[in-house]
């Protein structure tokens, strides 16, 4: 499949009209309004049409609306807040008059539907479109499976049981009924086993579908399933034996800086990533994450305006997780912001010069004294006041640089996300935390406790995890030192039981607002997609 570039195909199926962009090499061939039966002849349409599928689920990951798709994953939680004033409220992070008619809930479920639409359209025309390799349509047709079962595993973890759509649909239809959480989870598990049958262990193609990426995947599905009613008895150690399977094929960076340098993206530990680059055809909307958890800084003197946030910010109980030898803390997030640009301050009374390349704005992680503060001409944010009306702006905390992206221009008046670094979806590193996590629902937690400490070990914290320290809430503490922004962290919480308490104990707001309950531990369903299936399918208990 010539994935990486910018070949594009628009294929008109059935009723559907569907645009593909691929690329390899700068080759381009440009197909427009093939019917059917044309495409049945061209044996590279199924190549297409299984790129379509890569296609629109990098892009919905990133598009204009990835600001909503990273607030689901990770705002109104314990580790990621809303960036404004505790006063007020927000439905998605605190919890208040969250109802079916919510955009961000409603585009999300749209959206993973159409890469079910997707993945459905490639494997149902597989068999119709003349010359297509058997192995090529066999490797097709499983990562058109893996992608299915994502989506699938996405709308199952926050909407509970949703409507099963496993072939294309070339008619109307209104009639959709919602499968139990239990089938959807049968139907995940079984493309995923179909897909890891069928895909390659290296393919020849950076960036597409690996085994390995099938049994992250699948483990990471298996683990959660293990906290079901209705788990099977090997969910915790098959889930347990795929994650070391990928770990033994996925050695650790040896320092997480290197992990996550821009030079080094496509290192031993990666196991899937989503793919931009520099090209503005094949790059789409770009990644976006070089613009997350940042604050408006260049509001404060001597710091001029280069990238556009996306709104959340980390809470201030993410910033105190970090042990001083931690180094995953100096690469993750900056302490220190740098002036670009000379600017005038005031000490002890007298005006001095602050010149480009100096401090202008410090955030230590213990509180300075107001003598302290006031002895240096740049800005000192103490912890405490992260969330606070002392500032030129109502929040300000450490920035991310774990994303960063510093070729992308910033362009007024609007920043496109643009950024052309690859969006890492799958590493080994949370392969560990996997593994641990899947050993502790076994009791094995002396087990659990040697994966917790060879990544820590990597993070340069030289003691050992002993099996008495091993409980959810350390696995979750880990997870979040490791992979803030890099995975689902309200899915995370809720796989273990732990969303209400941990998010009402450390984020601000929805604490402030008190009013996260259980039945928020599924999303409302889409009041549009209610009123479009006549009622046949049904809203999540109390939602209105």
């Amino acid at each position: 499949m010539k994935y990486i570039n910018n070949k594009i195909v628009v294929l008109l199926l059935a009723i559907s009209l569907f645009a593909t962009s691929c690329d390899s090499f700068l080759e381009e061939e440009n197909y427009t309004s093939l019917s059917i039966e044309t495409a049945q002849t061209d044996p590279e349409a199924f190549d297409q049409l299984v790129a379509r599928v890569y296609e629109i689920s990098r892009e919905f990951t990133t598009h204009y609306t990835s600001d909503m798709y990273y607030q689901l994953e990770d705002l109104g939680t314990d580790i990621v807040t809303r960036g404004s004033l505790v006063t007020g409220t927000n439905d998605l992070n605190d919890y208040v008059n969250f109802n079916s008619t919510n955009w961000t809930v409603s585009v999300y479920w749209t959206d993973q539907y159409a890469i079910i639409s997707a993945a459905n359209i490639a494997i149902d025309n597989a068999d119709d479109i003349e010359g297509v390799d058997t192995n090529a349509k066999a490797t097709g047709i499983g990562e058109a499976k893996f992608f299915r079962a994502m989506s699938y595993f996405n709308l199952v973890e926050n909407f509970g049981g949703v409507p099963l759509v496993l072939n294309q649909v070339t008619t109307a239809e209104i009639n959709y009924v919602r499968a139990t959480e239990e089938e959807v989870y049968t139907q995940i598990v079984q493309d995923l086993k179909d897909a890891l049958s069928a895909v390659s262990d290296n393919p020849a193609e950076y960036g597409r579908v690996s085994k390995d990426a099938v049994r992250h995947l699948l483990s990471k599905v298996l683990l959660t399933r293990g906290y079901k009613p209705f788990a099977a008895t090997t969910d915790f150690s098959e889930a347990a034996s795929l994650a070391e399977t990928v770990i033994s094929n996925h050695t650790l960076v040896a320092s997480f800086e290197n992990l996550v340098s821009i030079d080094n993206q496509r290192n031993s530990e990666v196991v899937f990533a989503y793919l931009f680059g520099n090209n503005p055809v094949s790059r789409g909307w770009g990644n976006s994450k070089h613009m997350m958890y940042k604050f408006r800084s260049y509001d404060y003197p001597g710091l001029s305006r280069t990238v556009q946030g996306l709104g959340p910010m980390p809470t201030p109980f993410y910033f105190s997780l970090f042990e001083d030898d931690d180094q995953r803390a100096a690469a993750t997030f900056k302490r220190v912001l740098y002036a670009d640009e000379e600017f005038t301050a005031t000490v002890n009374g007298e005006t001095v010069t602050v010149t480009a390349g100096d401090t202008a704005m410090y955030f230590p992680k213990v509180a300075w004294t107001d003598a302290q503060k006031a002895a240096v001409p740049y800005r000192v944010v103490n912890p405490d006041s992260y969330i606070k009306s002392d500032g030129v702006t109502p929040v300000h905390y450490p920035l991310f640089r774990k994303f960063d992206d510093p070729d992308v221009p910033f362009t007024q008046p609007d920043q496109s996300s643009q950024g052309e670094r690859d969006m890492v979806m799958m590493r080994s590193g949370e392969a560990y935390l996997i593994a641990a996590e899947a050993y502790l629902g076994q009791s094995n937690a002396t087990k659990a406790a040697e994966y917790l400490t060879d990544l820590r070990n990597r993070a340069g914290i030289e003691t050992t995890v002993t099996a008495d320290e091993v409980t959810l809430d350390f696995i979750l503490d880990e997870r979040a030192r490791e992979l803030a922004g890099e995975v689902n962290r309200w899915m995370d919480l809720k796989r273990t039981g732990k969303l209400i308490e941990r998010t009402l104990m450390h984020n601000p707001h929805a604490k402030f607002n008190n009013a996260l309950q259980e039945k928020h531990l599924l999303r409302p369903i889409p009041q549009t997609e209610i009123d479009n299936s006549g009622g046949s399918i049904t809203q999540n208990p109390n939602y209105s």
